[in-house]
C-alpha cells in the first residue's frame, strides 16, 4: 500500500511558477541556448517515428546498461548517456515543465556565475543527478531522460543565492486557482519535499516512471557545489 501522503504530494505538484522578481543583468545566453537545444532535440525525436524507442535506449541513461559486457564499447560511450539524456524528453508536457523552470530560475544563476561556469555547473549537476538515479535504481532497464536533474541543481543554487526573492506562483485551491507570491525558499522547499516524499514512496515499488532520486541528487549537488562556481557577489534590487 502506497503512503497516505501521496494525495497531498500530488496537490503540491500542481503549483506552477510564473516568474521571479529578480532582473538579470547579463543576457542569459547559455540558458537560452539550453532552451533551444532541448526544443530542437525534442523535435528531432518526433521525426524518428518507429526508431524513437531505440534512440532513447541508446542516448537515454539506462542504469543496467553500465554493467553489461563491454564488448568493443569504450568507457566514454558507456557513460555518454549521463550527458545526452539531459537533452531528451518523454513528452511535450515533460519538455514544457522543465523549460519553464529553466527559464525562470536559470537566468539569475547564470547571471551570478557567468556563462561558461553556469554551463559547467549545469552539466555537473546533471551528471551527479544521473549517478544518484543509478545508485537508487541500479537494476533498472528503463531509460531515464530529461533535464530535470540538472535543473534541480539550478533550484538548489537559486535557493542558496536568492532565498528571499519572490516567486509568482499559480496555486490550486480546491476547484479554483489563485496567483500568489511565495518566497523562493518556501516555493523551492515545497518542491523538494514533494520530490523527497515521492522518492521515498518508490522504494520497493520499482520506480514510478519519474526519476525522483535524480531530482534529489541534482538539488543537493546544486546546494553544495555552487560555492565552487560563484563569482564575486553582486548587488540586486528587489521590486
Amino acid at each position: 500500500m502506497l503512503p497516505a501522503y501521496l494525495p497531498v504530494a500530488y496537490f503540491i505538484k500542481k503549483m506552477i511558477p510564473l516568474r521571479d522578481n529578480i532582473p538579470h543583468i547579463r543576457k542569459p545566453i547559455i540558458t537560452v541556448l539550453l532552451l533551444f537545444t532541448n526544443i530542437f532535440v525534442f523535435l528531432f525525436q518526433l521525426s524518428l517515428g518507429d526508431n524513437l524507442k531505440n534512440f532513447m535506449y541508446i542516448y537515454g541513461f539506462v542504469p543496467k546498461n553500465l554493467f553489461l559486457p563491454l564488448y568493443s564499447d569504450s568507457l566514454i560511450l558507456r557513460f555518454r548517456p549521463l550527458v545526452t539524456s539531459m537533452f531528451l524528453h518523454a513528452s511535450p508536457t515533460h519538455l514544457i515543465g522543465n523549460m519553464l523552470f529553466l527559464w525562470i530560475f536559470g537566468d539569475n544563476v547564470e547571471d551570478r556565475l557567468g556563462h561558461l561556469s553556469f554551463l559547467l555547473f549545469y552539466i555537473s549537476c546533471g551528471i551527479i543527478a544521473g549517478i544518484t538515479h543509478l545508485i537508487m535504481n541500479i537494476n533498472s532497464s528503463i531509460p531515464a531522460v530529461g533535464a530535470s536533474g540538472a535543473i534541480a541543481g539550478i533550484l538548489g543554487a537559486y535557493m542558496v543565492m536568492f532565498p528571499q526573492s519572490m516567486i509568482l506562483t499559480l496555486v490550486p485551491f480546491f476547484l479554483f486557482w489563485r496567483i500568489v507570491e511565495l518566497p523562493a525558499f518556501i516555493f523551492i522547499g515545497i518542491w523538494f519535499v514533494y520530490q523527497f516524499l515521492l522518492g521515498i514512496s518508490t522504494i520497493g515499488y520499482g520506480g514510478a516512471g519519474i526519476a525522483f532520486w535524480a531530482h534529489i541528487g541534482g538539488f543537493i549537488a546544486g546546494i553544495f557545489i555552487i560555492r565552487y562556481f560563484k563569482k564575486k557577489r553582486r548587488y540586486y534590487y528587489y521590486s
